[in-house]
């Protein structure tokens, strides 16, 4: 797949790396330095480049949206027509100084996203694990170890309601490492969103570090 990132952050700098590494073309972009996109597509491999958010638009079977919340207007913006396109978001909608969540209980970021961009097919994926995890996770997949017990992958949940863009990003998913989880509708965002930042909390006010992943596991009833 042709996969743009919009924007260069610790979550799109990683997950584009890791999509490069998978086999996927990479498009970095959204950043006040060209340099650091430039950076991040040589060390993500020969299927990455660097460009502008209409460039990594532009032919893209996904693009990951992956800003702070204060600049989703501004980088759909640059991206321009986004109709029919594939839309993974992982930007929580976070207040300013990121404490608390902007949108919460009656809707949700991924809601609200989609409001934006109504031509769009916006799925909610990633947000609710660490960057600091992916790389390991990457890695443990592609060695072909698992966790101790079942062997299983971490899960890792996502939303939406178009059904092709949901098999996108479940396959993106797969690609990093993870066990895709679909928890349903895009309106299911609401409980992952708060999700993400119980995970937060875990991650980076706990005494265990932040490479932090989660599974879930379903017990057969027995007689």
């Amino acid at each position: 797949m042709r996969i743009g990132i919009l924007g260069s952050g610790l979550m799109g700098g990683k997950l584009g790396t890791i999509f490069a590494r998978a086999g996927h073309e990479v498009v970095f972009s959204y950043s006040h330095s060209k340099a650091k996109l430039e950076r991040l597509a040589r060390e993500a491999g020969s299927g990455a480049r660097a460009g502008t958010p209409a460039d990594a638009a532009k032919d893209a079977d996904a693009l990951l949206l992956a800003v702070h919340w204060s600049r989703v207007d501004d980088v759909l913006k640059k991206a321009s027509d986004l109709a029919g396109k594939v839309i993974i978001s992982c930007s929580l909608p976070m207040n300013a100084d990121d404490t608390g969540l902007v949108v919460a209980h009656k809707s949700s970021g991924a809601e609200k996203l989609a409001k934006k961009i109504p031509k769009a097919r916006v799925v909610s994926a990633f947000s609710t694990v660490p960057s600091e995890v992916l790389f390991s996770v990457f890695e443990r997949a592609g060695s072909g170890r698992r966790e101790a017990g079942n062997g299983k992958r971490p899960s890792l949940v996502y939303c939406g309601e178009n059904a092709r863009a949901k098999k996108v990003a479940a396959q993106l998913i797969s690609d990093v490492g993870f066990e895709p989880v679909d928890a349903g509708p895009l309106r299911i965002a609401r409980y992952t969103e708060p999700f993400a930042l119980l995970v937060a909390q875990l991650a980076y006010e706990g005494d265990r570090g932040p490479a932090l992943a989660y599974r879930f596991e379903w017990f057969e009833e027995r007689d």
